[in-house]
């Protein structure tokens, strides 16, 4: 009988433990997010390292994430779309670059607030951009001497 209590106790946790794992994937996931958001674009020369779902951050607080990237066939360059928080207002002169979390982290894109005093309306376009910097390109260009 003392083993059967035992087995019941061992499965209950087991079993509260994989729920717990299971809400916070569908927190973090996203499934679970308010749907209050909306839509800025911005199309760079480069987004290497970036996919749908990477975070979007203003001064180190995840206020978005990437909704959409696809390729324009007519500039040939990457056109990204945005989801932020409705309750975050960006001005109209506001840049948008993909940074870097270290040498080994992965890549976010950044907000950087200008000083206007007209913000961007949902479905806008983002002229300021830059693209990410490629650390092996960075590395051959300083081995090579720079000269390319």
């Amino acid at each position: 009988m003392r083993g059967a209590w035992a087995e019941f106790i061992t499965g209950t946790c087991v079993l509260v433990l994989a729920i717990g794992f299971a809400v916070v994937g569908f927190q973090r996931g996203g499934f679970g997010a308010s749907d209050e958001s909306y839509v800025l674009n911005a199309s760079f020369r480069s987004i290497e390292g970036v996919t749908v779902g990477t975070d979007v951050r203003l001064a180190g607080v995840n206020v978005g994430k990437v909704s959409a990237i696809y390729l324009n066939p007519y500039s040939f360059r990457a056109d990204m779309q945005i989801s932020l928080d409705l309750g975050v207002e960006l001005p109209d002169d506001t840049a948008i670059i993909i940074a870097s979390e270290g040498l080994l982290g992965g890549n976010f894109v950044e907000l950087q607030p200008g000083g206007s005093p007209f913000n961007y309306a949902s479905g806008d376009i983002i002229t300021d951009t830059q693209g990410s910097v490629s650390l092996l390109n960075l590395l051959m260009k300083f081995a090579s001497g720079g000269n390319n």
